[in-house]
């Protein structure tokens, strides 16, 4: 049942204690579990990877990286109007992101003075999905390879839709790992799993937590999420 309660100066900052309270206890354990998970797999790698993938998402892939006949059996086997819907927005999503491209220029000054700036894109861009829109900008920026993680299913394998998806995306490889293992995993590169040069894309606290503690090791874009709901 909702909880209800009335605005009268009174229950509504109690409540707002007790959440923001609350919100700092769990802030501390999140933190304290992260950093464990996080100093497994720079230890560990790929085994420390598996231990965690079969405690939280109970089991584990045979292989972490989906091989490009898999994704393309996908999307073979994928519905004609599902695949043409992401394709509009694909095209859509390229076209926005065309536009804010900006461009390499040299300034050659009279006094033998050379100005300037260089653009390129990264080498290597980690995907957290859910999310995987981030792989189309990626793309018109020029990085060189997007790697795409997910979580697998209960089955152990990859959900279809996602790998349909990254293929229309343009996405090199996909991986199968969820939460802050897969974070860890490619901030820090694991025997499966490749080394990125910058996390996008959201996810839960931990996920959230995994990117905050691994800035410096690796580029992030954001610490978005999780929100919590109030009525009003």
């Amino acid at each position: 049942m909702i909880q209800v309660v009335k605005a009268d100066g009174v229950q509504e900052r109690a409540l707002l204690s007790q959440l923001k309270n609350r919100s700092e206890e769990v802030d501390r354990k999140v933190t304290v579990a992260v950093t464990e998970i996080i100093d497994a797999v720079r230890a560990k790698g790929d085994e420390a990877v598996r231990e965690y993938t079969l405690k939280f998402d109970g089991k584990c892939p045979e292989q972490f990286e989906i091989s490009k006949a898999d994704m393309q059996r996908a999307l073979d086997e994928a519905d004609p109007e599902f695949v043409a819907s992401l394709q509009r927005a694909k095209e859509n999503i390229e076209d926005f992101h065309r536009r804010q491209k900006h461009q390499s220029f040299i300034d050659a000054k009279a006094n033998g003075v050379i100005l300037g700036q260089r653009i390129r894109g990264l080498h290597r861009v980690g995907l957290y999905v859910p999310g995987g829109t981030a792989a189309i900008p990626a793309k018109v920026a020029g990085v060189k390879e997007i790697v795409m993680i997910t979580p697998p299913l209960k089955t152990g394998g990859a959900n279809p839709d996602i790998l349909v998806a990254a293929a229309i995306a343009g996405v090199d490889r996909v991986c199968l790992a969820g939460g802050a293992q897969a974070v860890a995993a490619l901030a820090y590169g694991t025997e499966s799993i490749p080394r990125v040069d910058k996390i996008v894309g959201p996810g839960n606290i931990y996920v959230a937590t995994a990117k905050r503690l691994l800035y410096g090791t690796v580029d992030i874009d954001m610490v978005a999420g999780p929100s919590e709901i109030l009525i009003m």
